[in-house]
């Protein structure tokens, strides 16, 4: 028996169609009722008909300025409400917004504009902009303006052209610009039962900023199609005051990736949160240990789901059908896939192979924006890279990835961009980027390196920040003598991981 999880297609996304429309349908009838409170020392409250306002008022603004339709938006906006305001209007208006972490640095920033050339940046005060930018530049003043005018009709049309791009690191060290089409929202209802378990009448709260993709979609994208109200912490709360705010607001299922969790449990103190039905987690593996303390002091569960910024989620665990413990769940109805070999082949059920979504899926991409499909499609499946085993029943386990990606806080980070920031030092000869496990559910990202010369770790740390985002950056410095190598030459991480925790006990 082959590992396939063949479900059939879909209900088909409508045309004409607008990701946008689509999120903000329930604006209408929602009109008073709460679609986002912000909550921490200031609250703000967001009901439907001021959000939608808003969003259609910088629709307008946006499409005054005459840019042609489809032209990119650069996004470099912090943690506030604009961003997802800015990112449902330029698609309203058919545009394509690029929305980019506010941690990247200007080299970074400006090799995405090499790339996708913006018609527009639109940024907040104190976040890196290009060097030389290419284009006008929006700041938060402008769009301010923008928040009254009257609201602008969407521009509807193909569910498959270009909605958005996001950036997502690949494993050549260049990250890659991923294109989604607008029908990737329409492919989103299949988490709603898959692994939501939400309704309208639901509280979500997600810990994540408003410029991280898995709280754009998860934690307000999704809840506000659904109509339901969406909780979003301030930027100055931190995870042990988490609790109290999802008990306070009484929020019925909370969202966050698992370190979250971790630094959430730290105490050990029961969770006072009466009006919580569940918990999710993305963005990386989360561990039986943090998904086991949760329960006995929270006395809820935690729902975990595997995706990538390629397709979103697409195997996760629910309310409705849990996963298995070893598992981290299953295909979401309307999905199909399968554990195959390099060559896109399905594996026997309980064979270990890369985990594949189909090739025509509506939640996949439309390929990357310079390098099309990179020869990921294979026999009519996506390879994600990642690796697993299929039970008789669907239940997917996850095994890690077939590469050496590291993931820094539900980040994936490519070591070869880490590496090459390493050895453009100096005084750095050569220099391994990997991801090691320093305590029980906490990994970070190491740098070891050679040098003919005693360096100061601090000063290479101030050299790193001025080329990496600070999730790139490794949070440990190590000098070798030697990093080890294969017979051919070829940099051997792994084997610098796992000696490195059986020296410190971290195995």
């Amino acid at each position: 028996m082959k590992s396939i999880f063949d479900q059939g297609l879909p209900t088909p996304c409508p045309s004409p169609f607008n990701m946008a429309a689509y999120v903000m349908a329930c604006a209408p009838e929602g009109g008073d009722k709460i679609a986002l409170e912000i909550i921490g020392k200031n609250p703000d409250i967001w009901t439907y008909a001021k959000l939608d306002r808003a969003i259609g008022g910088v629709a307008t603004g946006l499409r005054s300025m005459n840019l042609p339709k489809g032209a990119r938006v650069l996004m470099r906006l912090g943690n506030s409400v604009e961003f997802p305001i800015v990112f449902l209007a330029a698609i309203a208006a058919g545009l394509v917004p690029v929305p980019t972490s506010s941690m990247l640095t200007t080299p970074e920033v400006d090799k995405i504009c090499d790339e996708i050339s913006p018609a527009l940046i639109v940024a907040d005060t104190g976040i890196a902009l290009p060097s030389t930018p290419p284009c006008a530049v929006i700041d938060h003043a402008g769009l301010a303006a923008f928040h009254t005018l009257p609201h602008a009709p969407y521009e509807m049309g193909d569910p498959d052209r270009l909605a958005y791009i996001v950036y997502t690191s690949g494993t050549s060290g260049k990250p890659r610009a991923v294109c989604h089409a607008h029908r990737a929202i329409w492919a989103r209802r299949m988490m709603y039962d898959g692994w939501y378990g939400m309704d309208t009448q639901d509280r979500i709260l997600h810990a994540g900023a408003f410029n991280w993709t898995y709280t754009l979609g998860t934690g307000l994208m999704d809840p506000w199609a659904m109509g339901a109200t969406a909780l979003i912490p301030a930027p100055e709360v931190t995870p042990d005051q988490l609790p109290r705010l999802l008990r306070d607001h009484q929020a019925s299922i909370f969202a966050a990736a698992p370190g979250v969790y971790r630094q959430m449990l730290k105490s050990g103190a029961k969770l006072d949160v009466p009006n919580l039905r569940h918990g999710l987690s993305a963005g990386e593996k989360l561990s039986d240990h943090i998904r086991d303390t949760w329960h006995d002091l929270s006395g809820t569960k935690v729902y975990e789901a595997f995706g990538m910024s390629e397709c979103s989620t697409f195997i996760s665990g629910s309310p409705a059908r849990p996963a298995p413990k070893h598992a981290a769940g299953y295909p979401q109805q309307g999905r199909n896939v399968a554990i195959v070999k390099e060559n896109g082949a399905p594996l026997p059920i309980g064979a270990a192979g890369i985990i594949a979504i189909s090739h025509s899926d509506q939640g996949l991409m439309r390929g990357y924006l310079s390098t099309g499909w990179e020869g990921k499609v294979q026999n009519g499946w996506f390879l994600t890279g990642d690796t697993g085993v299929m039970d008789d029943d669907g239940a997917i386990t996850y095994l890690g990835r077939n590469d050496d990606m590291m993931n820094a806080g539900g980040f994936r980070v490519s070591p070869i961009e880490v590496e090459r920031a390493l050895t453009d030092h100096p005084d750095i000869s050569e220099a391994a980027a990997v991801e090691i496990q320093v305590k029980q559910d906490t990994t970070v990202i190491a740098g070891f390196y050679t040098s003919h010369t005693a360096l100061d770790e601090s000063d290479i740390f101030e050299y790193l920040h001025s080329k990496l985002a600070r999730y790139k950056t490794p949070r440990l410095l190590i000098k070798v003598a030697a990093l080890p190598k294969g017979a051919n030459g070829k940099l051997l991480r792994r084997q610098l991981r796992e000696q490195y925790e059986a020296e410190h006990g971290n195995t």
